[in-house]
């Protein structure tokens, strides 16, 4: 079976088929006065038809890379080869490929009128309930209180070794096979990023629900859904110039975005 990268490059390429792609008019960074913030951990991919598609900067040097001298060198390119580069490349080319992925999305979204719904919350589509076990794939702080409220057991796979122990009520763990006991699993869209993905997929085979979400989660959910995957939750931009304006100023942006929610079950597909 192709990766997941693989196989949203595959429709990428198969809408193609049906008429020209947008080029890339620009990449949007936000300013080093951001750094440290939530603000500046996106970037973001424009098409020329306006079409924006965010991608996480905070995997390795990926950040000060892209603010190197002609690291921003994609106005022209089109669109499907600068995506490519999230299969084909490494570091800063695959976080700009996977941006155009997000953005060639965007683009097929508005050019077929889908409109995902909003969010019903944080915690995805897992509707908690006593007796679950919860895995979650990268610390999510905000979130943990909300999960053991339900009566739910956690336990969080994160790869960092300084997190890794038991707390009160819940365990952090660098063993991500830990998840095949899991019933329920919520995974930051990091994965996307950092060549974990489909190894953590193949963990969670067992698993009732698992909800990927965070800003980045923007593309195609088909080969997701295929894989497991029951909701795919990101952020909607709404106002593309208040939004590349606050990106670039260091301000926050999600006034500019709301969050949405694809399930699997009410989404129409990509054919």
């Amino acid at each position: 079976m192709p990766t997941v990268a693989q196989a949203l490059i595959a429709h990428l390429e198969r809408l193609a088929e049906l008429g020209p792609l947008p080029r890339v008019a620009r990449l949007h960074l936000p300013p080093p006065a951001a750094d440290g913030t939530r603000d500046g951990e996106f970037c973001a991919v424009e098409l020329e038809d306006g079409s924006l598609g965010l991608s996480f900067v905070l995997l390795g040097d990926t950040r000060s890379r892209l603010r190197e001298p002609g690291a921003d060198a994609v106005a022209g390119l089109p669109a499907l080869a600068l995506a490519r580069r999230y299969v084909e490349g490494e570091g800063v080319q695959r976080t700009l490929g996977f941006a155009a992925v997000n953005a060639l999305t965007r683009h097929l979204f508005d050019r077929a009128g889908y409109v995902p719904p909003p969010a019903q919350g944080s915690i995805g589509d897992l509707e908690l309930a006593p007796g679950d076990h919860v895995g979650m794939v990268g610390l999510f702080p905000p979130l943990v209180k909300q999960v053991l409220e339900t009566g739910a057991r956690l336990t969080v796979v994160e790869l960092r070794e300084d997190l890794a122990g038991a707390r009160e009520g819940w365990r952090v763990t660098l063993d991500p096979a830990e998840l095949a006991a899991c019933n329920k699993v919520l995974s930051t869209s990091t994965v996307l990023l950092n060549d974990t993905l489909d190894a953590i997929l193949a963990h969670c085979r067992g698993a009732q629900r698992v909800s990927l979400i965070g800003p980045g989660a923007g593309c195609l959910p088909d080969p997701l859904f295929a894989r497991g995957v029951t909701l795919l939750g990101g952020s909607w931009i709404v106002d593309a110039q208040g939004f590349k304006a606050a990106l670039a100023s260091g301000m926050p942006w999600s006034p500019h975005a709301r969050k949405v929610a694809i399930a699997r079950e009410a989404y129409p597909g990509v054919q």
